[in-house]
């Protein structure tokens, strides 16, 4: 049995999608009897797996750390798997670490196989300042180095592969789609909903998850006014690291709101399912519209959670087909108020879109879909 290497740049204690991610596929894989490494930085040596052995050489992905990574690689018979996490700003040097990347190149010429898994290709290049344009030309540099050096790519949506495919120089690589599951490490039953610290039985309780980066928060405080006046009177549950934050600059700017705006702030993935289940609809915009890497959105989608979200460039045709949320377009916030405002009025058809969500979850999006395309590979 080949052992998978999984090289992450980020794995828990530490907090991420890419973290989350890796755990997720790394302990499910160890369940199927597979065995698994994960090699990334130094935090996760303060967590021990009894399934999954983590190994801390990878440091800050700095040419010595490389050197002692390639030394402990080399003691496994080849050719090794590495199952590489790429994010461009996840290795060090502020994004731009070249030499990690020309180091993945001299593995594959040693006969590893490198199997890429594209969470984020590059930053977009645009007129601005030089230090970002500068960024954005090296990572297309690295794309390039990366493709050439890999026997296989992956990409957490569809439109990755035809950002990635020209820097492919004309190879013909195969790339394919492989969805990112919700975030959560166990998709059993809570105990108990966290309801009743957060809302009255008779009162409708809106949520948002995420991490509260200021483009997505402007888009919600954008949208809130006119829902939490509606008639509903919702109160609403910020969920995620950074909520504590947000709700204080709400209530500044809406002191009225203050008994009915909660912050949960971080939750563990082993907590987070009776936070989602607390709530009657979500509300989940995206400046470049829902999409399949969107790991809050899954995990909304997981729960059985109605979502209101917005359409985007990157919002894949499923979700319009499916009709698993609701969607309001990017540029219509009135639209996407009006919607969440008409849910909070029918239970009904919060229900129908709740199901139709966990129905699209569990077909398309479930955990065990991400290890039978790996295994089959």
């Amino acid at each position: 049995m080949t052992p998978w290497h999984f090289l992450t740049s980020e794995y828990p204690p530490d907090v991420g999608g890419v973290s989350d991610y890796t755990q997720q596929v790394a302990e499910a894989l160890a369940r199927e009897g597979e065995e698994v490494h994960v090699w990334c930085p130094p935090a996760a040596a303060t967590r021990s797996s009894s399934s999954v052995q983590i190994h801390t050489e990878p440091g800050r992905f700095r040419p010595s750390d490389l050197r002692r990574l390639s030394e402990s690689l080399d003691t496994f018979p080849s050719p090794r798997r590495l199952l590489v996490q790429w994010v461009p700003h996840g290795y060090g040097y502020r994004s731009i670490n070249l030499g990690f990347c020309l180091w993945l190149g001299s593995r594959a010429r040693k006969g590893d196989v490198i199997d890429l898994m594209v969470h984020e290709p590059f930053v977009e290049l645009k007129p601005g300042p030089l230090r970002h344009v500068a960024i954005a030309l090296v990572h297309r540099v690295m794309t390039m180095i990366l493709l050439r050096s890999a026997a296989r790519v992956r990409v957490s949506i569809p439109a990755w592969e035809q950002l990635l495919r020209p820097y492919a120089l004309g190879r013909s690589l195969r790339i394919d789609w492989l969805p990112i599951p919700a975030c959560m490490t166990s998709m059993s039953e809570p105990a108990h909903s966290a309801r009743e610290a957060y809302a009255d039985v008779s009162q409708p309780l809106i949520g948002h998850f995420g991490s509260y980066g200021h483009v997505v928060s402007g888009l919600l405080a954008e949208r809130l006014p006119a829902i939490m006046e509606s008639d509903s009177r919702p109160s609403l549950l910020l969920i995620g690291a950074g909520s504590d934050a947000f709700r204080a600059a709400l209530i500044e700017k809406h002191p009225t709101w203050a008994a009915r705006v909660h912050a949960a702030g971080y939750v563990p993935p082993a907590d987070l399912a009776r936070h989602l289940d607390a709530c009657d609809l979500f509300l989940q915009p995206y400046p470049d519209g829902i999409s399949s890497r969107r790991t809050s959105a899954m995990a909304c989608l997981s729960r059985g959670c109605a979502v209101v979200t917005t359409s985007g460039h990157l919002t894949e045709p499923l979700w319009d087909k499916s009709g698993a949320v609701l969607l309001a377009d990017i540029a219509d916030a009135g639209a996407f108020a009006e919607a969440a405002i008409r849910l909070l009025r029918s239970p009904a058809n919060r229900h129908q879109l709740a199901t139709r969500a966990r129905s699209l979850y569990e077909q398309r999006f479930d955990l065990i879909h991400t290890v039978a395309a790996l295994q089959a590979a």
